[in-house]
């Protein structure tokens, strides 16, 4: 008997003795992980204490985000394929993941105008706005901007994958394209377009949503998926709001690295909607 602890010799809850422990592996956990490589790419350019925070929280945020592109990716499959359940599991992983993505910043949020200028000057350039995985999610998402291709242009794969992402139909389009095939009417001008310009909002399509909310028995897929699609939308943009309150902590007003006008800039894009008429259909059904 362990006389501090009152548990049994026997029952020691170190004593691993009886465990079959594979001290021997052929695949080892950091080699499956290659931590190796992951733990060594944290080059720091200072002495700066907050310099590693800064740095692992973005790239973990682009872990994250390179999870982001293969859900989205296979979410828009499954909607081509009218197979949406297989896309609401995804969705509602995607919105995880981006809840995830917010609790970053508040990690971030810790960091003080003095710790940040600590290493600031050592960043050159470089800005968050240049990341191509954030751009691609924007893309296929719908927020279409090619002027925003710009910044990558010297990285050729990069912008070539940038670019088709741009001129293809983004989840809003597929979506939209399904609930045609479902034989709802939508003007020809939503269903075939230049996918590289941004969606404007139609009133044709708010009505459809209206009646898919209208009769949510009889529509309980489309209904479910509209949900899902505003699920993601409100913890993207909890994701954008969070990433600027986070900048005018640390910042204030001041420019972005990358050249932006930092939380301005940053504002803006709180403005922008994937799915219009997702939001603005509610307003409609509260009016009836």
């Amino acid at each position: 008997m362990n006389k501090y602890t009152d548990v049994p010799d026997a029952l020691d809850p170190r004593d691993v003795s009886k465990e079959t422990i594979h001290w021997d592996q052929d695949i080892t956990y950091g080699g499956y992980l290659s931590l190796d490589k992951l733990l060594d790419c944290q080059n720091l350019r200072t002495d700066a204490h907050d310099e590693m925070l800064f740095m692992i929280i973005h790239q973990a945020s682009e872990l994250w985000m390179k999870l982001c592109i293969h859900e989205l990716r296979a979410a828009m499959r499954s909607v081509q394929n009218d197979n949406l359940g297989a896309a609401f599991k995804m969705l509602s992983r995607l919105s995880r993941i981006q809840g995830q993505l917010r609790q970053s910043w508040s990690v971030l949020a810790t960091m003080t105008p003095a710790d940040y200028l600590s290493f600031r000057d050592s960043l050159g350039q470089s800005s968050g706005f240049q990341s191509f995985q954030y751009r691609e999610i924007e893309y296929a998402l719908g927020n279409k901007n090619a002027a925003l291709l710009e910044v990558h242009r010297k990285k050729p794969e990069r912008y070539k994958r940038l670019e088709t992402v741009l001129n293809s139909p983004s989840f809003y389009d597929l979506c939209l394209q399904l609930l045609a095939r479902r034989g709802f009417d939508l003007p020809a001008d939503v269903l075939d377009r230049d996918w590289s310009q941004p969606y404007v909002a139609s009133e044709a399509v708010e009505t459809v949503w209206a009646e898919i909310y209208s009769a949510t028995e009889q529509h309980w897929d489309l209904y479910e998926l509209a949900e899902k699609l505003v699920d993601l939308e409100y913890e993207f943009q909890m994701w954008r709001s969070s990433h600027m309150k986070t900048v005018q902590r640390i910042i204030g007003f001041s420019r972005g690295t990358g050249g932006t006008s930092g939380v301005a800039f940053l504002k803006k894009a709180l403005d922008l909607q994937f799915f219009p008429e997702l939001w603005s259909v509610r307003t409609r059904l509260e009016k009836r």
